[in-house]
Parts: C-alpha cells; structure tokens; sequence
C-alpha cells in the first residue's frame, strides 16, 4: 500500500509540477474503455452507431487488451502530455528544461551564448519524469538537425537525447552570400516536374549529415513529378553562400506501399459514419472527425469530394463499387486510431484529437499509397496486383504511423543516414502491431507488410507476394532488384545513397529494424508457414539462434517509448539501439530479461 501510494503521489506531483500553468488536465483512456470509447458506443449528435459496430468494438477489444502491456514498471506509465507544441512551450516542465540547458547541459549540447529552444513536445512518467523534446534555433533562426530530447526529474538533469550533428559550439555567420530569390529559383530547377507552390525562401542553420552548422536556405515546393504519380512535397536546403545544394528533403512517405462496411480485404465490418442532410457521409466524428473522400484519379487532391450513401451500408466486396475501397481506408485509419489510443494513450496523430483526411483513388494505375505530410493518399494499384486499391490495414497502420512519427521524433527520411530505413521500419512495424489488434480472421496478424494487395511480381511464376517480409529481408519485394538489408553494415547507411530508389533507400534499410523487432517480439522462431524454407539461423547476422521474444505488449511499449521520448530526427541505428535499450530500462530495469532481449536482437542485426 505505501508503494502504490507513493506513486500515485509522484504522478500527483510530476503531472502538477509539468503542468503547472494550467488549471486542469485532461485524462486520456485506456484498455477496453478506450475502445468502447473510440467506437462510439455512446449517444453522439450526427452520428449513427449500429449493434454491429459495437458487436465489432466487441470482438476487437479483446485483441487490443493483448498488445497493452501491464507488466512495465509502474511509474514508467505516462501521466501526462501536451496536445500541441505551443501548450507544451507554456509548462514550467519546458522551463526547466531551458533552465538546465542553459546550465548544467550546456557543455553537452554545445551551447552558444544565441542559442534558444523552443518545446514541441512534453510527456511526464508516473515517477516524475519530465521528457521535453526541443527544437534549437540560433540567433531566431531555426537549427535543422538540432532537435533534442531533455530527460530531467526532481530538477535535475538525466539526461539528453540527441543526433550526432550539434557537437561544436561554431556557428556560422549569418550574412548570406546569395539572395533569397536566388535561393527559390535554384531549388525550383532542383524540382523534376511542374511546380505547383515555391513558397517564399527562409533562412535556417543546417547541421544534418555530419556537417558543421552553415547558413542555408530552405524552399519549401509542392508539384507534380515527371513520371511518377506520388505527390511532390519537398524541402530544399541550399548552402547560403553559393546556392550549393545541402539536402532534398522529401516529406511524401510512402508504402512501397456506423454503418456497415462491405471491404475488399475484411469482410463486412462496422463503421462510423456522419449523418448529413442527403443521407450519410464517411466521416468518424468518434476519432477527430476524420474524413475519406475520394481523388477521382486525379494526380492531386483539391478536387477531390466527400464519400457519400444513402442507407448506411458502404461498398459492395469488390473493386465495381468505388466506396468499398473507401470502406477499407476508413476502417484502416479508425483501427489505427484506437490501437495508439487504447494501447498507448494516444488521442490520434498529434495528440490533440484530431482525426486526418484521407483520399482513395488517387491517380491512374498508381501501385501506392502515401502520408505526404498533411493526409493520406491510396492508390488503385496497377496491373501488378490487378489494379486492387492499396488500402488493406497494415498499408493503413503504416502510413498513419508516419504521421506520429512526423509528429513525435520527426525522423527524416530519404537522403539522412540511416533515418529513413528507420522511419520505414517505424511503421512497418506499427502497421503490423495494428493488424494483430483487430483479431480478424481475414486478416490476420503475420510479419508481412501488404500480403493483402494481391501483388504479384513480373518474372517466372505468379505466385502472391507480400511487400515486404519482416523477419527475411530475402524474401522481400518492395525492389524487384535488391531485397531489403537486414545486416547493419561497418559504419552504417551512407547519405549519400539513401535517395529513392538508391542502393539505401529507406525502404530496403527498413530491414535492419524489421528483424531487431520480430526478434525482440517473436525471438528466434521461424513462423510456421515459413518453417520449411527457414531456419532460425537465417534470422540472425551473428549466428545467434536462441534470442527469446518478450512478445508484442512489451515490445510494442518499448518502441513507442523509443520513438517518442528517445529518438530524434536524425537517430541512426546505433541511437535506435541506445534509444530503444534506454525505454527497456525504464519500463523494465537494465538487468532486465526484456534488456537482455533487446540488446541481443540489435546485436543479431550488427547493430552493436
């Protein structure tokens, strides 16, 4: 009793003393209620909720409850987060922060005396424990690959969770050698295809990619690329002594890949549905009001209209009805929602309740589907996989979870080390974590990424092939000429070839963290279906055979925990290793079976 009293005491305290600008707080949900909750099981104006959807809230919460991990540490348990970067700037939790790194963190983050920081993100432990995630600026000017994550308790710092990149106290002059014009014309001629925005350039301190803090530009760009239907949504940096340019950064991250809801790859489910004037429309006023609307097959989104029906029944089971792609995303995204709010306290992307779009038929004969930094876009697929829409529910799962990493540690993603083959394991792994939380029987839970988008590739033999194989890169896809890497190579993923399409790109280093998952989950045990071409062997790059999994609760926790309190945006596979053994010892303690694991599986991928 005194234990169980002492915590609440701390979390009493550690959410008070975060918070303390504020007169309450809200609560968010846990476990089954969450669920109940999230499907709208109460009254709801505008909204219409049938037995079947709550008999599917049902069935579902009992494969929800599984992946909620109960076992942790009690005070490791979140207490507290903010739901907007500009709440989370305002907390005396922020202020100390500040405080600290203006004092005694100052040596470790190499501080310079114009250096500033700005909250984005504040989550408190039971214990007290304040995580801040700051973003730097110098001088006003923000520091692209200055991001940091400050861990204190008590007041006292414990510590600082950042990239390789702001390790001196130099900083560059800020009188640009070019001019800002200048700066936008090159980065639209960096652009293959037509520009659609070039928004006015801006100047920011970039230290990304192992460079020393130079003066650059950043031109932000939307378009249409030349042969290719996937949005253009980019970033320049370009040096702002000479126009040289620095980095392309590409935010379009994608997959390769109530009523009742009669889906392609599902069955018929349940849904949530907005009632409106005509009859009802596929918007989710139960998460955030999150809406699927449909492209048209234009190669954008602006002309893109509302999903409309008259009886409440959605789809009819097959590609001849358009709505029943639309019932797959719109299932895909609520299941995404209630898997990050039931199983870690999460009240949608942002934390701040708010539900996203998402747009199904998007361009002609595109095998994709996309999170382009503001919404989700699916394709229809191509002759491939028989032109099946790209909407099955780890390709959902995936592609919203880029958008809480965007959100959370905004890691980056083509062109930045080993971030991106991270960022794409991020989500491959939340995707499958989300197909294993609504126990379908269609669907169910497995390691491999889009087995549902009946794919098969050219070549000999047409045989259903799966995007990707998280537990033997081997067998993957996702690149017809080059499967996915699973050993981390002696200095890891070179920038430079981690464009798209490169020998690194995200896409195929995504392996690497794919096998440190299955392993941490599922340990050394090949999946039946496989058990005849398999070995344990072949799931490990240093001959270790018998790493035991903690199974999916544990290791779920561990991951979300790394990706939102320890990684950064430009956390390379050995951060992730540091970041992910850190929230093992939080949760469970550094002398931990599940430590052991952990450390274990990294070092069956190279990553030591």
């Amino acid at each position: 009793m005194q234990l169980k009293t002492a915590l609440l005491s701390a979390a009493v305290l550690g959410a008070l003393a975060g918070v303390a600008v504020y007169g309450t707080r809200h609560h968010t949900a846990t476990g089954a209620a969450a669920v109940a909750s999230s499907t709208g099981s109460g009254a709801q104006t505008g909204t219409l909720v049938p037995a079947n959807a709550k008999a599917a809230a049902a069935r579902n919460s009992a494969a929800l409850r599984a992946l909620i991990d109960t076992s942790a540490r009690p005070g490791s348990q979140q207490a507290w987060a903010s739901n907007s970067s500009e709440q989370a700037d305002r907390t005396a939790a922020a202020d100390r922060a500040r405080g600290l790194l203006a004092g005694v963190g100052a040596g470790e983050v190499h501080l310079a005396s114009a250096d500033g920081f700005h909250a984005r993100d504040v989550m408190i432990d039971r214990d007290g424990t304040e995580h801040v995630r700051m973003e730097r600026s110098y001088e006003g000017l923000p520091v692209i690959g200055g991001d940091m994550v400050v861990h204190t308790r008590n007041g006292e710092l414990l510590s600082v969770t950042q990239g390789s990149n702001m390790r001196t106290i130099a900083r560059p002059q800020l009188k640009p050698g070019i001019a800002a014009a200048q700066a936008r014309s090159e980065a639209g001629a960096h652009f293959d295809g037509r520009v659609a925005e070039l928004d006015p350039a801006k100047l920011v301190v970039y230290a990304r990619n192992g460079m020393e803090p130079t003066l650059a530009y950043q031109v932000d760009l939307r378009g249409e690329r030349n042969g290719s239907q996937t949005p253009g949504v980019m970033s320049y940096f370009l040096d702002a002594r000479d126009g040289r340019l620095l980095e392309a950064e590409d935010h379009v991250e994608a997959a390769a890949a109530s009523g009742t809801g009669k889906t392609l790859t599902l069955g018929n489910v349940g849904i949530v549905s907005n009632s409106v004037s005509s009859g009802y429309e596929l918007t989710d006023p139960s998460r955030g009001s999150g809406q699927t609307l449909d492209a048209r097959n234009y190669s954008f989104t602006f002309l893109g209209k509302a999903v409309t029906d008259t009886d409440n029944v959605w789809g009819n089971n097959t590609t001849s009805d358009r709505a029943t792609a639309a019932v797959d995303a719109h299932y895909g995204v609520g299941a995404t929602w209630d898997y990050y709010k039931a199983v870690h306290g999460r009240n949608g992307i942002k934390n701040d309740g708010r539900g996203v779009k998402s747009y199904v038929h998007f361009g002609s004969n595109y095998f994709n589907a996309a999170w382009d930094g503001t919404q989700m876009i699916y394709g229809d697929g191509d002759a491939s996989n028989g032109n099946f829409p790209l909407v099955a529910l780890d390709v959902a799962g995936h592609e919203m979870t880029h958008a809480v990493t965007e959100a959370t540690a905004n890691l980056g993603y083509y062109s930045i080390k080993d971030t991106g083959g991270l960022n794409e394991a991020t989500s491959d792994i939340f995707g499958t974590l989300v197909e294993y939380s609504i126990g379908s029987a269609a669907d169910p839970g497995d390691f491999l990424i889009g087995e549902k988008l009946n794919y098969r590739p050219a070549g000999p033999g047409t045989q259903l092939q799966p995007l990707r194989v998280m537990f033997q890169q081997n067998l993957d896809i996702a690149f017809q000429s080059s499967p996915s890497l699973k050993c981390y190579p002696v200095g890891g993923f070179t920038a430079a070839d981690t464009a798209e399409g490169k020998k690194y790109d995200p896409h195929l280093t995504s392996g690497v963290a794919n096998l440190a998952f299955y392993l941490i989950s599922q340990g050394s045990v090949v999946p039946a279906d496989y058990s005849s071409s398999l070995t344990p062997a072949d799931l490990a790059c240093n001959g270790d055979t018998s790493v035991v999994g903690v199974g999916l609760a544990k290791a779920g926790a561990i991951w979300y925990r790394a990706l939102t309190k320890y990684f950064v945006s430009s956390t390379d596979y050995p951060g992730a290793r540091t970041g992910t053994l850190q929230a093992t010892a939080d949760l469970y303690g550094a002398d931990s079976t599940e430590y052991k694991t952990v450390a274990r599986a990294w070092s069956a991928v190279s990553v030591n």
